[in-house]
């Protein structure tokens, strides 16, 4: 079992760990804790790199199987030894940029919800760009300048962005909970992992972000789509 650091404390950029378990043949380690994000819920997993032994691993991938998160090792040197002892740096750049997308993507999805009542139906992620569908059945330019406009009166906003682990009875008393088309949750999990966008938006998430709005940064709309009678689709991008 893998300890999640990312859950709790998004801003690690370099952790300790010890090695449990070794795959040669996949070319995996799994660690008994790890700030390595692991994808899931359109962000990506994060990169980096995994010095054991004086040797630097680089990290390209990185995945949760049920409750361990496996590192898929590059290079060609030999694998460490389960027990070794392990240092992850994350390529740091990049996360926290994922970090200011899905932030972004957040505001979009309490915006939208706050002012016209949409549902999500999908999402989507790429570092400083990403894309949005919800349930509406028109979408038009002046719509979608309006949205926009909102977005970023509400980074503007500078709102504190909390992060909690709920007991899933506390935490399916809260209104609005899941704001997607679809209960993504996996049944049964005993706790919620929750995060608030102070006075805009609280659903749950198992995903990194920033700690304040402002840290975002531009929110500019750069298309939209019809996916269907009442899918439309917003591409965002982050500057």
């Amino acid at each position: 079992m893998t300890d999640l650091l990312y859950q709790t404390d998004a801003t690690l950029r370099e952790f300790d760990a010890r090695v449990i378990a070794v795959d040669p043949e996949a070319r995996t380690v799994t660690l008994d804790r790890s700030a390595f994000y692991p994808g899931g819920g359109g962000q990506p997993c994060d990169f980096g790199v995994l010095r054991v032994d004086g040797v630097d691993y680089p990290v390209g991938k990185v995945k949760k199987q049920g409750e361990d998160v496996l590192h898929f090792l590059g290079g060609t040197a030999p694998l460490p030894a389960a027990g070794a002892s392990a240092h992850g740096t994350l390529d740091w750049e990049r996360r926290y940029q994922l970090m200011r997308t899905h932030t972004a993507l957040h505001i979009l999805c309490g915006t939208v919800f706050r002012d016209y009542g949409a549902l999500v139906t999908g999402g989507d992620m790429e570092p400083l760009k990403g894309r949005m569908d919800f349930e509406f059945e028109t979408m038009r330019g002046e719509l979608v300048r309006e949205i926009e406009a909102a977005v970023n009166k509400e980074i503007a906003a500078a709102r504190e962005v909390r992060v909690n682990i709920l007991p899933r009875e506390e935490a399916f008393q809260i209104p609005d909970l899941i704001r997607t088309k679809i209960n993504l949750l996996p049944e049964g999990i005993a706790f919620v992992r929750t995060v608030e966008i102070a006075g805009l938006d609280l659903q749950a998430d198992g995903g990194t972000h920033v700690a304040n709005t402002s840290e975002v940064g531009s929110v500019r709309v750069v298309d939209y789509k019809s996916k269907g009678a009442i899918n439309k689709r917003i591409y965002i991008e982050i500057s």
